[in-house]
Formats: C-alpha cells, structure tokens, sequence
C-alpha cells in the first residue's frame, strides 16, 4: 500500500473532525488541528522507521568480565492500542545477562540502547502481549544473552476511557528467555527491578 500523502491525512482528520458532530468543525479552533494532528500521528508512530537491530549494534567491551544481571527499570512506554487508536501509557523493566565469549570477556550496550529499543517498537500500533515479545527478541537476537526478561505494566486508554471504564485497572506482561524463564535469574530479577 502506498503511503498517504500530507493532504489525504489532513483530508481523512477533516472528514473524522466533521463525523464527530461538531456544529462548526472549520472554526477558529480547529482550522490547524488537521496538520497538528498528522504531525503527532507522525510521532506516535515513528517507530516504524527504527530498527531496534541497528540501536543494538554497538557494544562496549570495557565491562571486563562482568557477567552477571544488567536491569534498566521504569522505562516509559508510550504506545497506541491498534484495536481502538487509544494510548497505552505506562512503564518497562528490561534485564540481560550478558554471554561472555571464549575470552571470558563481555560486551554490554549503553544505558540508553534499552529505553531506544523499547520505544522504536511502542511507538508502532500495537497490542502489549506482542510488544513485550518483541523487546525481548530483539534483545536476546541481537546480543545473544545468557537470557533476559521484559516485564511491561500499562493502563490501556481503550478501557480505561471507554466500554468499561477501568481507570484503576492495568496490565502486566512478561517475557522471560533463557535464564530468566525459571531458577533464582528469574527471582533476582523481579526482586531487583521492584517487581515482588
């Protein structure tokens, strides 16, 4: 499919701002929320354009022979729903533990490579079983960890703005390879990462 140009999008936002029954939807108010709201659409889901390989590319070796858990906690995920286009706010807890090679050396990437890769695949439209999934793979493809593990807890707008009117209820998932899917790695992992 080709992708829509600028006007289309603005055309379709127009057409929705009409649909909603808006008694003068070319007021004063609304006459630049079409662009406004192509340009954060543009945003929300730019990570279609990110490779969350190629965030994971370089390492750093100067770890020396660390090889136990690495953990980047409360990392802020911002995804849309892509059942209802509703947001799905709420927070990631991602551990490794890295492989060290014939040497007994090891490579780590850099503190921001995790929170990268968790918002390349959030900002896609997505449900929040397959993105937890995803981090993971792409973790455990592109450095080939002892293991790791994801855990995503996030308040899905879709229900909590909506049909049922949660807005206490959240939901957690996991994903758990390698070392991490039983034995003490998985314990010391939710107990360093706040999780118990």
């Amino acid at each position: 499919m080709t992708k829509p140009t600028q006007d289309q999008i603005e055309s379709a936002i127009r057409t929705l701002l009409a649909w909603t029954g808006d008694p003068d939807p070319d007021r004063e108010g609304l006459a630049d929320t079409p662009a406004r709201a192509a340009k954060a659409w543009s945003e929300w889901t730019r990570g279609y354009a990110q490779d969350p390989a190629k965030i994971l590319t370089k390492t750093f070796g100067e770890v020396g022979e660390y090889d136990e858990m690495i953990i980047v906690r409360d990392i802020r995920v911002e995804s849309t729903c892509e059942h209802h286009l509703a947001p799905i706010i709420g927070k990631a807890w991602v551990g490794y533990i890295p492989r060290p090679n014939s040497e007994g050396k090891v490579a780590v990437v850099g503190l921001s490579k995790i929170p990268r890769v968790v918002e390349a695949l959030a900002k896609r439209l997505q449900v929040q079983e397959r993105l937890t999934g995803q981090i993971a793979t792409a973790i455990e493809k592109a450095l080939e960890p002892c293991g790791v593990a994801v855990v995503i807890r996030a308040q899905h707008h879709c229900m909590c703005t909506r049909g049922v009117h949660q807005i206490n209820a959240d939901m957690v998932t996991s994903a758990m390879r390698g070392a991490f899917r039983d034995g003490p790695a998985r314990a010391e992992f939710m107990a360093l990462a706040g999780l118990r």
